[in-house]
């Protein structure tokens, strides 16, 4: 088992910035695919970026690339989030999983393990 809990979410402004870190217990991060993804009210969880279990590879959703960076310090067995440049549609309960194997994954259903979630808000 993984557990995965999130923290630095919290109030920005718009064009701000936030620094969102995942912190694992239970397993080494090392053998798995990383990702964060976000729900707003009344919507759907969405995907937001990914990292290989190498973090040599990443990819992001189009509606936050040039504006955040996943990273990933597989010796603190944790993963990150830097969000520049926020907006208020980027307000939402943001999510970090784990998913077993080296690939970056876009899918939700493609995820083992799942925190609680940290509150991301963004005043306008």
């Amino acid at each position: 088992q993984v557990q995965l809990v999130e923290s630095g979410g919290g109030l920005a402004q718009a064009g701000g910035s936030l620094r969102l870190s995942c912190a694992a217990s239970g397993r080494t991060l090392r053998g798995y695919g990383m990702g964060w993804f976000r729900q707003a009210p009344g919507k759907e969880r969405e995907f937001v970026a990914t990292i290989s279990s190498s973090g040599s590879m990443t990819y992001y959703a189009d509606v936050v690339k040039g504006r955040f960076t996943i990273s990933r310090d597989n010796a603190k067995n944790s993963v990150y989030l830097q969000m520049n440049t926020l907006k208020p549609e980027d307000t939402a309960v943001y999510y970090c999983a784990a998913a077993l194997g080296s690939s970056t994954r876009q899918r939700r259903v493609e995820y083992d393990y799942w925190g609680q979630g940290t509150q991301v808000t963004v005043s306008s």
